[in-house]
Parts: C-alpha cells; structure tokens; sequence
C-alpha cells in the first residue's frame, strides 16, 4: 500500500505547484492563486503585472485589441500602481468619462487599501475606442496584479527610435509657426523655414523574476499614436504594435506597458503622405524592435528602492480675449482679399497642367509662336500673359482659403477655452504633478499635452541620470506648449488648444525640480 499513497502524494504535490498560477497577463483570474506569493524580504521590490482587453468591438471594425495593462508594485510599506491605458485621454475628451480616475483610485483604496495617489494612469493617446466597462476593467487588472506579485529585480535603459517621428511644428520664414494637421493645409514649400526637434529616447525598465524571466518592460516614448491602420478600424495604432513586438519576444506572459512621453507636436512620420496607406504597423514594428535591442542591454539588480509623490498645483489660466479679437481681424481680412477670376476648378486644373508642361510654349506647340513672331503678331503671347494672370489669382484664392481654415479652426479652439476659463473664474486649473521611482528609473508625469522641449528640458536639468517624462497622466488639461510656442497663438494647435497662461511654464519646471529632489 506504500507505493499508492507516494504516487499519489507526488500528484498532488504537482498540483499544488506554481505551474497553475494565473499567467500574468490573464485578463481576469475568476479564482486565487493557488500558491501563496512567498514572503517579501525587507527592502525587497515585488512586482505584479496583468492586462485585460478594453476594446469596443461594436463601433468600428476591430483591427487590433485595445488593452489596459496594470504593474502593481510594493517594496516595504510603500504599494505604487502604474496603469497604461489604450485610449485617447483620462478623461475630458475621447470616450473615457472624467469619473474614470476617481472610480479606478476609488476601488483600489477600499478594495486593495492602495493610497489614490500612489495609483498613476497614462493614457498612449491612441484614438482607439474603449468599451463602456473601461473603469470596472481597469480595476480587474490591478487586482489581477495584485494577487501575482512576486520579488522581481529591477534595470533601467534607454533605447533610440528615431524613424517614426517627426515635429509637426513648422517654422516660417516670417517667424510664424504652422501645424502639420488633417484640420488644415500645410504652407507653401517656399515659406517653410524649418522645423523642430523630436525625442528619439526611449526609457526604459525591465522587471525580471527570480529565474531571469522578463515579468514586464514599461517604456517610454515622445509621438502622437495617430497613424492609423488600413480601413480605418479600432486600433491601438503605434504603441499597440510596439508593445506585441515586445511581449511576443520575452518570457512567456511577460507584459510590456507603453507610457506616453512629451508627445504634445511630435506626429508619427509622413502624417500627411498622400501617396502610400496610412498604416501604423510598420511604424510600431520599428519602435518595438528599438526597444527590445535596449531591454536586452539592461542588467537587473534586486533591491531597488520604490517611491512615489503626487502633487495638485495650481497653474494660471490664460486670457484669450486679445488673440481672439486678433483671429476674427485677421479672418476677415482675409476673406476681403479674395479675388474674382474667370477660371473655375477645371479650368484652373487644365492650365495649371499646360502651363507647368511647357512654360515657354503652353499654348501650341513652339512653331505656331515662332510663325506668329515671324508675322509681327503676339495673340498666343497675350493668351498667355492673360491665363497666367488667371491663375496666379485662382491659386492666390486657393492659398487664402487655406488660410481661413487654419484661422477658424484655432479660432473655435481659443473661443472654447476662453469660455471654460471664464467659467472658472480664471481660478488656477488644477493638476497633478506625480513621480515615481523604481530602482534608476525616475518617471514624472502630468495631464497636459507636453511638447516635447519640456521633456528635453526636464531630462538635461534632471539630478537623476535616468530620468523620463509623460503628459496624459493622472487626467487631461489639453495641450501644454511651451513660453515661446504661446507667443504664437493661434497659428497652431499647441498654442491655441490651451487653457494655460505662459507663465505655466516657469511653474511647471520650479515644481519638477522640487519634486525630482524628493526622489
């Protein structure tokens, strides 16, 4: 009766082994664990990851899942949850209602005891669209993640990408600067002066289990996710390719969570080709593959310090009233110039084509000209001196139009925040001002739409090496430009889809700088 009873002893030992843990990533565990998480050592890091679909398949045609994706971490008396969210904004825009911050903290507290200001949300901006239940999946990953913590090592690195992006800011020869924007036209080639710079880092963290294996990668990286994919279905675009690459190339289970960057006038490259697809795959590839070539570089050591800090300041609200009366002068005196020409669209079409196949001869061929010279007679001459006329104006007009549209596109965007700040009663807007440490990786984050300057900025001043910066964070206050950039309000989405007065930004980086030193 021995051997019976050993066998099966060793079965239900096998049963009882980590092998029947929930993976990591499971959307939701419907039971615990069935192995207790061993107990932490002092000053020891544990780390959780799980990640559940969001994805509203009943709006678009699905291309590709749209994810939230929670890493709980607790080192000692300190517990700090760092959530990726596939959507647009925390709130305020897009289809994530300005409860969802409160709901998610909310439950974290009563359910989990997790302070609401150790739990830091970051939206990619994609412009996928997110189920209704968005709050109540959210939280199932921080619970999911919280049930399979495990003593995890920590490394940082940092990655470069510099072919998917590019600033969509250009500077004008007549010192004005324009967006690159499906809104409105770009300018004229010959009025483009320049362009500014991009953020080609990535930040990296690497969380690696006791056996070597990858538990999850957080990374970090500046572009607008807005590239698309073909036939326009709901996707996370850019950091949703990126982050596939990643996990399909790590341990089994392991979570990689993408964390926007100063993002506010980075655009994906050739935003505006007319000539190719818009698809956001190949950009995504390129990014996952930079970044896994840094998480295979890092070198993860145990005990890695953990700390968090959350800060509401207050922030000056701008007055638009003077831009705006400027907006309506300048849109007016532009529609004033517009001129009457005796083309309209086809026939302008049909002599800009002439006109640019042969510019000395687009009227007949070159031995009508010369028969008529040969006469003493210039009617092809005076044709053509007449429809270059014509078309000088009908493109003048074409350019003005775009023009007007760029106007009143910045001008409803001021005209809308304006009216919020009133409503307010130009009291300071309030945000939130968080960071996070995890062993080297230093992380702060805000709810604006940073440009990427701030961030450079941020990084090159920063006390810690390894420093990284995210807008969309922890809710959503619209764009954040630059002192320089709001100088030119109103020529530009940064600039005019603001609610913020310059002086936000002395503020911003004195408050960074005080809580860099914390860390």
């Amino acid at each position: 009766m021995v051997r019976p009873v050993l066998l099966l002893g060793c079965a239900l030992g096998l049963l009882g082994c980590g092998e029947l843990k929930p993976l990591a990533n499971a959307p939701a565990p419907n039971t615990s664990p069935s192995a207790r998480p061993e107990p932490a050592q002092p000053g020891e890091l544990l780390a959780g990851v799980a990640k559940v679909e969001i994805t509203n398949k009943t709006v678009l045609p699905l291309n590709d899942p749209l994810f939230v994706k929670a890493l709980v971490l607790k080192n000692g008396a300190t517990t700090a949850v760092l959530i990726a969210v596939d959507a647009v904004a925390i709130g305020e825009i897009g289809h994530i209602g300005n409860d969802y911050l409160g709901k998610v903290r909310g439950r974290a507290q009563k359910e989990l005891k997790i302070a609401p200001e150790n739990v830091t949300i970051n939206a990619s901006h994609c412009h996928g669209i997110v189920c209704a239940d968005v709050a109540e999946k959210t939280f199932e990953a921080v619970k999911a993640a919280t049930e399979n913590m495990v003593p995890v090592s920590a490394g940082v690195g940092v990655g470069h990408e510099s072919r998917v992006s590019e600033n969509r800011r250009l500077k004008l020869k007549n010192g004005r600067e324009v967006d690159v924007r499906h809104a409105y036209a770009l300018p004229p080639d010959e009025e483009v002066a320049g362009v500014g710079p991009i953020d080609p880092q990535i930040g990296v963290l690497r969380l690696d289990k006791k056996d070597g294996q990858t538990l999850a990668v957080v990374y970090t990286f500046a572009c607008h996710p807005i590239m698309g994919v073909l036939g326009d279905g709901n996707t996370a675009d850019i950091a949703g390719f990126a982050s596939k690459v990643i996990e399909d190339n790590l341990s089994a289970g392991a979570v990689a969570l993408f964390v926007q960057g100063c993002g506010g006038d980075i655009n994906p490259v050739r935003y505006k080709d007319v000539h190719n697809p818009r698809h956001a795959e190949p950009l995504g590839n390129m990014l996952g593959l930079s970044t896994l070539q840094a998480v295979r570089k890092i070198k993860c050591s145990a005990g890695a310090p953990l700390k968090v800090f959350n800060e509401t300041i207050g922030l000056p609200r701008a007055d638009h009233a003077e831009r705006i009366e400027a907006l309506i002068a300048e849109q007016s005196r532009l529609v004033k110039s517009l001129q009457g020409t005796s083309l309209n669209f086809k026939t302008f079409l049909e002599l800009a084509g002439k006109y640019n196949l042969s510019k000395e001869f687009p009227s007949y061929s070159s031995h009508l000209y010369l028969t008529e010279q040969a006469q003493g007679r210039s009617d092809l001459l005076k044709l053509d001196d007449a429809n270059r006329k014509n078309l000088r104006a009908y493109l003048s007009n074409i350019e003005t139009m775009e023009q007007i549209t760029r106007v009143q596109a910045n001008l409803a965007l001021l005209q809308k925040h304006q009216a919020a700040n009133l409503a307010a009663g130009r009291r300071p807007l309030e945000a939130e001002l968080a960071g996070l440490r995890i062993g080297d990786f230093v992380l702060v984050t805000f709810p604006g739409e940073l440009t990427v300057e701030i961030g450079l900025n941020v990084k090159k001043t920063s006390p810690h090496k390894s420093t990284f910066v995210a807008g969309y964070t922890n809710g959503y206050i619209y764009y954040t430009p630059t002192a320089q950039q709001l100088r030119n309000r109103g020529g530009a989405q940064e600039d005019s889809d603001c609610r913020l007065a310059p002086e936000w930004e002395q503020i911003f980086y004195e408050k960074v700088a005080a809580l860099l030193k914390k860390l």
